[in-house]
């Protein structure tokens, strides 16, 4: 953990990181925004940024923001005052900590922040085989290349290695490769001089300095532009960067861990992306299997979710019911982990007692059921065949041709009052069409109703990218390439809806 703190705190700073370094961080301080800002572009970085109240929080924040820089900012501040404290929130800060400091609740905060306790919750053999086969490479220095679907915790995985290997005290930087446009990307991961390009208004490092010594993660890498791909290779070969702008190439000394949830011979094979890069990269695979591959870890996620987002919203410890965790335990999880996790956050919201019932649990469709999984098979009649049970329970319109629903597809529930009233739901819609509803989607293919249900969905949501795939149990990100595919094949997808339109 490195804790950058910034402005004087009233002379609490020597005791505010005598706390912080006795909890195992590493701290640096600086008087200034500026001298904070050039602290955060330089290879030394933080983790954490403690802040005086009385400083420009919301320029600092905003600063951040204009350079792509991600990092949690606490404010700090003498005694209880409430006015500061909400100003300090309002403008950004993810926390308000009142000074003269206590050391336990410096303690929460350093753990809440270095929390998503990135340990890895498993107890099926394929998730524990796949672990032993991490601790079995994480001592090397050789790179890594870790597959998996989307929401498998690949991530997760990259810092369980990390956290295993000999550069465990250095740093672990993560580059979202996917997240970041093509023409930033390259900043972002080789730095850049003053002046180099429109916006450089200073000189920044780039990630591969910031986590010399350590470990940096390329996640997402099959997004990479193959121009940027061929600067990577260079990058690994020769040990070496050049910042745009420099005539200077840069020694670095870092741990190369990628993750890609696309089969990356088949994107060689297809000219996406350099297979003399794809072998530098495949030193080591590890494959992290999906949620259907490992259910026995299904309830031990579920409850650690529900504990964690029940803690979070201020809410007592809930448990899952049996019918509750067959429903979990019969569906797809074609979301993987995050799938589940957003699934338990509802489940949280929604339920009124202790026990979590089927009628809190809110599932996608089996629509988008992988072919061949338990949940493509779930009889119609069956407790956990209604994806939507919950109160007012709605499912969008499946759009044929965008539009029009197809043929004995269910639209909308009635409130049910638990498995029964959900089954019989269904049932009703099967039997109002003549047959059970999956009939009237024979001879369509599987990407054609997976487009459909996107589509008919996010309408449903009025344009809500967010709404939607919360409703669909796939990320944001996602759903943004699928919705990108579909209007490049000439598909009418509605626009943003209101809410969203200024982040477009």
């Amino acid at each position: 953990m490195r804790l950058l703190i910034v402005g004087t705190l009233e002379g609490y700073i020597t005791a505010a990181g005598k706390i912080a370094m006795q909890r195992g961080a590493k701290v640096s301080h600086t008087d200034s925004i500026e001298g904070a800002l050039n602290a955060l572009r330089a290879a030394a970085g933080a983790d954490l940024v403690m802040i005086d109240v009385k400083l420009d929080i919301a320029t600092f924040i905003e600063s951040l923001k204009a350079e792509r820089i991600t990092i949690p900012v606490v404010a700090c501040g003498i005694g209880t005052d409430a006015a500061a404290a909400v100003k300090a929130i309002r403008a950004g800060a993810k926390e308000y900590i009142p000074l003269p400091p206590d050391a336990e609740l410096i303690a929460a905060v350093l753990e809440a922040v270095a929390e998503e306790s990135h340990a890895i919750v498993c107890q099926d053999p394929a998730m524990l085989a796949t672990l032993r086969l991490a601790d079995q490479v994480a001592p090397s220095d050789a790179s890594v290349l870790i597959t998996g679907e989307s929401g498998t915790g690949k991530e997760l995985m990259a810092r369980y290695i990390h956290r295993k290997s000999r550069r465990s005290d250095a740093p672990f930087v993560a580059v979202n490769c996917a997240a970041i446009p093509e023409n930033l990307l390259e900043s972002e991961l080789f730095g850049h001089e003053k002046g180099a390009f429109t916006g450089a208004v200073a000189r920044r490092l780039g990630r591969f300095e910031e986590a010399n010594g350590g470990t940096l993660l390329l996640d997402e890498l099959s997004e990479m532009h193959p121009r940027l791909q061929a600067k990577l290779l260079r990058a690994i070969q020769e040990k070496e960067i050049d910042r745009i702008g420099s005539s200077q190439p840069v020694k670095v000394n870092v741990r190369l861990v990628a993750t890609s949830n696309r089969n990356l011979e088949n994107e060689v094979r297809a000219g996406n992306f350099r297979e003399d890069l794809y072998f530098r990269l495949n030193v080591f695979s590890v494959a992290i299997p999906s949620l259907r591959e490992r259910p026995a870890d299904i309830p031990l996620i579920a409850d650690h979710f529900l504990k964690k987002y029940a803690q979070a919203n201020g809410l007592g410890e809930k448990r899952l019911s049996d019918d509750a965790l067959l429903m979990l335990r019969a569906h797809h999880w074609r979301g993987n982990v995050r799938e589940l996790e957003n699934t338990m956050h509802r489940a949280v919201l929604l339920s009124k007692s202790e026990t979590v019932g089927p009628d809190a649990i809110m599932l996608t469709s089996q629509l988008l059921a992988p072919e061949g999984s338990a949940q493509a098979s779930i009889p119609t009649n069956s407790p956990v065949a209604n994806p939507f049970a919950g109160p007012g329970g709605t499912v969008p319109q499946a759009p044929r041709g965008y539009g029009q629903p197809a043929p004995g597809y269910p639209t909308s529930y009635a409130p049910p009052t638990g498995h029964a009233a959900g089954a019989a739901a269904y049932g009703n819609a099967g039997a109002a069409s003549g047959a059970p509803a999956v009939q009237g989607l024979v001879g369509r293919t599987v990407a054609e109703v997976e487009r459909d249900l996107i589509i008919g969905t996010l309408s449903h949501c009025l344009g809500n990218r967010t709404h939607a795939a919360n409703i669909l149990g796939i990320s944001i990100r996602t759903l943004r390439n699928k919705l990108k595919q579909y209007s490049e094949e000439g598909v009418p997808v509605p626009p943003p809806g209101s809410e969203e339109r200024a982040a477009y």
